[in-house]
């Protein structure tokens, strides 16, 4: 019985001196692997395959650019959100309707030139080179095959909605370049990390959240990938804290200046709107008889909304009613949520920003009340729209050049020095014809990812390349949190689902040429 527990003993020993010696040979592997990788700049520019895409790609964008600008001389507006961003930018505003990241940088750019043709031309090789980066570094770390690096290439060189993007003055464009070099350096930080990527990578993220609020969930990601990947950890942490620091110097900063303005303590009047905005396709469900009481302070609002509801209902006067989701609640003049911020006060303007942003936590409160009171109607009439336009986003105002129309407002032909309020185009109409095909292409990536997933899943992809089933993990990290930070928090729209659109794909690239290879079974080129 002894000598029976000796040997075994004996045994268990063994495996565990077996399996350290085999995790210190994996260990001095991967540096070897390191030491002796090619660095990224010889790996682009001496690679046979990678040369050739760098010079097609430069004469790719040259050539696109040119022959664009000369069918639309002039940049395009979104109604009111550019000129919006061009106010801001005169009066160089610390606080805006919309974050103030963009009007800043319009600030700054016009320090060197106010053409409008050489800002296009700026933002739209800004988002090119930042594109191919991120594909270069894909190449890098993962090792497709060449078919699969020429789809990758191809389909984000010759993407046409990069030229529509980057001709709109919005914040559209700068913010999906600065999101490709976010995720750049993230998988720098995964798998090279030190001291400058990591600081630069929360230096990205604080600028992008300056542009953008949707960034807020970015840092999300970077924990989740630091977890995963523990080498380097004390390394990572400082880069999550440097992200924390900035981040909750930029919302202290803004609530300190609404405080200023306005007598409350508020991050985003935006958000208090947008609220109210979103519970409002809830609250029109609502039969009268169903309807339950509020509090005292709503009375009034509740009065004008259920008032407007029953006048509104199929009367071809209001055609904004026939729209499942849509922000027409928090910009119209005539609807509910205007009215009552002119009945508030009559010395206030409802065009004047202090006013539009002191009724924001009231409308906040509003929208919170009337989503507790009414849950089910709020997932049937709001969220659940939303997540279908989610599947396939709506062009939106990316569907006309300008939106549509011929001119501009005035701040912008001072702006941009024009000699007229007039913009045209070679075209007989404004209407873009080529860009309405992406609806279907984002429903059906969002489908090939969520089922090639699965596939990943069920076919134990994990144990067969654990590295990519970490970075799948990331990326349905990301997927998921984009979506449900999408999906709750405003309508969709094609222009804001481009980068989690160039993620997934990517990475549906890579996932189907891995199952194919375990299809084959042949040895997964995918590193």
């Amino acid at each position: 019985m002894c000598s029976q527990n000796t040997q075994k003993d004996y045994h268990e020993h063994s495996e565990k001196v077996d399996q350290g010696e085999i995790k210190k040979e994996r260990n001095l592997l991967n540096k070897i692997i390191e030491k002796d990788r090619i660095t990224y700049k010889d790996f682009i520019f001496k690679d046979s395959l990678n040369k050739k895409l760098v010079i097609v790609g430069t004469f790719g964008i040259i050539i696109q650019l040119l022959l664009f600008k000369y069918c639309y001389p002039f940049a395009s507006f979104i109604n009111a959100d550019s000129y919006t961003y061009i106010t801001s930018a005169f009066f160089n505003d610390d606080i805006g309707i919309h974050p103030i990241g963009y009007p800043k940088f319009l600030r700054l750019f016009s320090v060197f030139s106010h053409s409008d043709t050489i800002l296009v031309v700026f933002q739209y090789v800004l988002l090119q080179l930042n594109a191919m980066s991120f594909v270069f570094t894909i190449f890098y770390f993962y090792n497709p095959s060449k078919i699969s690096r020429i789809i990758l290439f191809g389909s984000i060189l010759f993407n046409p909605i990069f030229l529509y993007l980057a001709n709109y003055i919005s914040s559209d464009s700068l913010f999906l370049s600065l999101s490709l070099l976010w995720y750049n350096l993230l998988l720098w930080c995964i798998y090279q990390p030190n001291i400058k990527i990591i600081t630069l990578n929360a230096l990205v993220v604080f600028i992008l959240f300056t542009i953008r609020y949707n960034a807020l969930y970015y840092p999300t990601i970077l924990v989740v990938s630091f977890l995963l990947y523990r080498r380097n950890f004390l390394l990572k942490m400082w880069g999550i804290a440097l992200v924390a620091f900035l981040l909750g110097t930029f919302i202290n900063f803004n609530k300190q200046k609404y405080y200023e303005l306005t007598g409350y303590k508020q991050f985003s009047p935006f958000s208090g709107w947008q609220l109210a905005n979103n519970a409002m396709y809830a609250y029109r469900s609502i039969d009268n008889s169903k309807v339950k009481d509020v509090p005292s302070k709503f009375y009034k609002l509740n009065k004008i909304i259920r008032e407007y509801f029953d006048s509104a209902r199929n009367n071809i006067k209001y055609p904004e009613e026939q729209l499942k989701i849509s922000t027409v609640y928090m910009w119209t003049p005539r609807l509910p949520l205007r009215q009552y911020l002119g009945l508030v006060d009559s010395t206030q303007n409802i065009y004047e920003f202090k006013s539009w942003a002191r009724i924001a936590p009231f409308y906040e409160e509003f929208g919170w009340f009337i989503i507790k009171s009414y849950p089910l109607a709020f997932i049937k009439y709001f969220l659940l729209p939303n997540a279908s336009r989610y599947y396939s986003p709506p062009i939106e105002y990316l569907e006309k050049y300008s939106t549509g129309v011929d001119h501009v407002d005035p701040i912008a032909k001072i702006w941009f020095d024009y000699k007229s309020e007039k913009i045209y185009s070679i075209f007989s109409d404004f209407k873009v014809n080529i860009l309405f095909v992406f609806p279907g292409l984002m429903a059906a990536l969002n489908i090939i990812f969520l089922l090639g997933i699965i596939s990943f899943v069920f076919l134990k992809g994990y144990n067969t390349n654990k590295d990519l089933g970490k970075v799948l993990v990331i990326v349905t990290c990301f997927w998921g949190l984009n979506f449900s930070f999408s999906v709750f928090a405003s309508p969709i729209a094609l222009r804001f689902q481009l980068f989690s659109g160039i993620i997934t794909f990517t990475f549906v690239i890579l996932l189907i040429e891995f199952l194919l290879q375990m299809k084959n079974n042949t040895k997964p080129q995918l590193q």
